[in-house]
């Protein structure tokens, strides 16, 4: 198979879709990769790497879309991007379809096969193509919102773990969820004092095994909610519902029960947020001020830390891409069913019953394209 490298062109994004050592892995199997110039270099790789593991190197977005039947990608195209990609073509990537109506009707259009890292899951519900990246997006919520709490970024001017005889901060995580788990024992390390909220008491008594002591554990439910974040200082939004939007759990009403300062990080901002008033933002800008909240709600948080999340990301992706590359994704869907649920639109169809419900589109089984 023909496969594609694009250079990612959404803003402040550094990742790549694939390593050197991915291409070396697409070139045991005899696959054709081609690499856009300096695609990696914001992840740590050069052309001359790509080049030693046998990619063919690029000058154009243009040319890479126009000589690929794969793309593999981290994000999901923007609109310059749309009337690149050609009818068939196979598109490995994050996508979000739920946060966005534009660009699900866009990927319909073109007749684009659009196979989602956020939906594939294997039978124990779990998401393997999420994990590394909210594993980093977990860390780095509290690593940004220990920033944003410092008062010449208009945070309230707490220290996260305090100091001796001065109380620590107080953070609260909405979600027990692998981003939730990741930001609780990240916090907790950092000394704060941690609660961590969900609605499965299962995920509760597992957290309450494996946190330290300065984390506790309640129900996530509208009482608990509104109680907790008149307390917090630091809040962080790590809720999911794969393929559809996530749900408010905090809405524009409840700002005023906060403390001016307190910083919001809503990690679920790419699929719709779980704060009503997150709307996403860049690395470039990216926070904003509503009531006296500090909201932070990067997009692409692992964005900012891009070599390690590119050689994260592809040790998930590579054995997922290397079955779609070697078998062709019908025969790969049809005898992986992980792959099969990461199938989102195809022929011009919406196959993924979340993203058909987000936007009242009509929606078809995949098992009929396939």
């Amino acid at each position: 198979m023909t496969i594609g490298i694009p250079k990612e062109i959404k803003n402040n994004e550094n990742r790549v879709g694939l390593t050197p050592a991915g291409v070396a892995e697409m070139k045991k199997y005899n696959h054709v990769v081609y690499v856009q110039t300096n695609a990696g270099e914001s992840s740590g790789f050069s052309d001359a790497e790509y080049e030693e593991a046998g990619a063919t190197i690029l000058v154009s977005i243009e040319e890479t879309y126009a000589i690929a039947e794969m793309i593999i990608k981290v994000k999901e195209p923007i609109e310059s991007e749309y009337n690149l990609i050609k009818k068939d073509q196979l598109l490995f990537t994050y996508f979000h379809f739920a946060s966005s109506e534009p660009l699900t009707h866009a990927m319909m259009e073109r007749g684009a096969v659009c196979l989602a890292y956020e939906t594939v899951e294997k039978l124990d519900r779990s998401l393997p193509l999420l994990v590394p990246m909210s594993e980093v997006a977990g860390r780095m919520a509290i690593q940004q919102g220990a920033k944003y709490l410092e008062k010449p970024q208009k945070g309230k001017g707490i220290l996260l773990g305090g100091v001796p005889g001065v109380p620590p901060a107080k953070v609260l995580v909405l979600g027990g969820g692998i981003v939730g788990t990741q930001a609780a024992k990240m916090a907790a390390g950092l000394g704060a004092r941690v609660v961590i909220m969900d609605v499965s008491l299962q995920r509760l008594r597992h957290l309450s095994d494996i946190m330290p002591p300065n984390v506790i554990t309640i129900m996530s439910n509208y009482y608990n909610i509104r109680e907790a974040i008149a307390e917090a200082d630091l809040i962080v939004g790590a809720v999911l519902i794969p393929g559809a939007k996530a749900p408010n759990l905090i809405t524009r009403d409840m700002l005023k029960l906060m403390r001016p300062g307190t910083v919001v990080v809503d990690v679920a901002v790419d699929q719709g947020g779980c704060i009503e008033t997150c709307k996403p933002t860049t690395h470039e800008n990216p926070t904003y001020i509503i009531d006296d909240i500090v909201h932070y709600c990067v997009a692409n948080m692992p964005g900012a830390v891009p070599y390690t999340s590119t050689l994260a990301l592809t040790n998930a992706t590579l054995p997922y891409a290397l079955q779609l590359a070697n078998k062709g994704w019908k025969k790969a869907c049809l005898e992986n069913d992980e792959l099969k649920k990461g199938l989102n639109v195809a022929n011009g169809k919406i196959v993924y019953k979340g993203v058909a419900e987000a936007w009242g589109l009509p929606f078809i089984e995949v098992n009929t394209i396939l």
